[in-house]
């Protein structure tokens, strides 16, 4: 590596980054164990030999072997060995990459007497059933909370022990409105009246009750919000609760009203009006020490729900979308595009639609329908409800003409999707690892074609995410991987 070349901005970042490089040498390997400045990235390499293992292993340096506990390829020998280390956030560490353990080192770590690593374990998919129904009695209350929200497909008796549990967490983490995993269980229908009848599970409890009046009724004054919020999704919500849920002063409660079939029109827009109109400023945070708990909860919730409102799917919607094409709300016009039942005019104007949402689950539900020219106005104009990494143009790729196009956009988002060709010309790579948006030469920084000379100056860019994506480019020449851990003292 020439002398002339710039040392790494972010060295120990970078010094990081290399040591997941795929293309990293045995020898630069084992010099990264010596790497302090860091979280040991290099112990979670798959292509680690049993001597590599154990001289991590005997190296004794806390990130070094927590990373390697966390290396989803560690041989059974040594996550073995890993359960006897002395240092409990090792073995937490193994219990969370229990994927696939043996039986052995599952009893092992269910036997832990350290609570952090039996709650890791709780979390588990996998183990056999027999060893996990243990956990449920556990001494420790939360990780018998932490299994009730994990294992939702639980043996019945694993179940009912947790809806009965004499820990309010318990009970309430076994019969909640929402749970870690999918499908949602189901409690035994004997334990439905001891459940509604507990301040603690009532509100998970509903959506399973056979409602009549009478329950109704008591339900829709019960102080717990998402008790009623429950009630309002109920099929058999008698008109009379449903009217008065309408009227409800929580925001979450008179949406779920908002999205049933049966409410009257002339009720859904007047919701509609009332949830918008609780949003707060854009600014509201600006003075949130001037709120006292309940002004702020009260402004959390209306913007939750006016984020919801325009995010609800209706399968009614879906099942029958024609009536609900052109509506005025755009839940109903986003679930009606979910659907197979629309003829070409109306999916052409969902596809045109002014809400980013509208058009992006139009566009992903009639992929072979979009040509290159809508998928790339769908890409370019779309606005996600938060950050995110996924952008449509990964569900609906853009052809090499337009990719480089696309490298001399004005737009620096439509420059990122450049480097997607994988035979970039090279004067485009170049162009692109000069851009002055840091998120274009990020993009660039692991193309495969990216000329060396470029590569390697990206290493020591002021941006430590173009930097450490450049380290762990595998067409980084060995030369300038020496250097580095040269640099770094190792």
């Amino acid at each position: 590596m020439p002398d002339t070349t710039p040392p790494p901005v972010h060295l120990d970042e970078v010094v990081e980054a290399l040591a997941s490089n795929p293309a990293l040498p045995p020898a630069l390997v084992r010099r990264l164990f010596g790497h302090r400045n860091g979280f040991g990235a290099v112990a979670k390499r798959p292509d680690l030999t049993d001597e590599m293992i154990a001289e991590i292993i005997a190296i004794d340096d806390h990130w070094l072997t927590h990373s390697l506990a966390l290396n989803r390829h560690l041989p059974h020998t040594f996550r073995m060995a890993l359960a006897e280390h002395p240092d409990p956030g090792i073995r937490t560490a193994l219990a969370a990459r229990a994927d696939d353990a043996t039986r052995e080192l599952f009893e092992r770590l269910l036997g832990d007497t350290d609570p952090k690593v039996r709650l890791s374990l709780a979390q588990s998919p996998h183990g056999p059933a027999d060893l996990r129904a243990r956990l449920a009695t556990d001494p420790d209350p939360e990780i018998r909370a932490t299994l009730a929200q994990w294992w939702t497909q639980a043996p019945e008796p694993v179940r009912r022990l947790l809806l009965t549990d004499s820990e309010d967490s318990v009970r309430a983490a076994a019969c909640a409105t929402y749970f870690r995993a999918l499908p949602h269980p189901v409690p035994p229908a004997d334990l439905l009246p001891m459940l509604l009848a507990d301040p603690v599970t009532r509100a998970g409890a509903v959506r399973h009750c056979t409602l009549d009046a009478d329950t109704a009724g008591r339900l829709a004054l019960d102080p717990d919000d998402e008790v009623r919020k429950e009630l309002a999704e109920h099929p058999d919500l008698p008109p009379p609760q449903r009217d008065l849920l309408a009227e409800d002063p929580a925001p979450r409660v008179m949406l779920h009203v908002f999205a049933r079939q049966d409410t009257p029109e002339s009720t859904r827009a007047a919701i509609h009006a009332r949830i918008l109109s609780s949003v707060p400023p854009t600014d509201w945070l600006d003075d949130v020490r001037d709120l006292d708990d309940a002004a702020l909860e009260r402004q959390i919730m209306g913007e939750l729900a006016a984020s919801e409102l325009r995010r609800l799917s209706l399968p009614w919607v879906t099942a029958d979308p024609l009536p609900y094409a052109d509506s005025p709300y755009v839940c109903f016009r986003l679930s009606a595009a979910m659907s197979d039942r629309l003829p070409a005019p109306v999916v052409a104007r969902l596809l045109d639609d002014e809400e980013s949402s509208v058009r992006t689950a139009m566009a992903l539900h009639v992929r072979d329908q979009v040509d290159d020219a809508t998928a790339e106005r769908i890409d370019r104009s779309h606005r996600p409800y938060k950050r995110s990494r996924w952008r449509p143009a990964d569900d609906l790729p853009l052809p090499v003409d337009v990719l480089r196009r696309l490298a001399t956009d004005p737009d620096p988002r439509m420059r990122r999707l450049a480097p997607r060709d994988p035979d970039l010309p090279v004067e485009l790579a170049r162009a692109l690892a000069a851009d002055t948006d840091g998120s274009v030469r990020r993009s660039i920084a692991t193309h495969p074609k990216l000329p060396v000379e470029e590569l390697t100056r990206l290493l020591a860019d002021p941006s430590e995410h173009v930097a450490t994506a450049a380290a762990g480019n595998a067409h980084l020449p060995q030369g300038h991987m020496h250097r580095i851990l040269t640099l770094a003292g190792l």
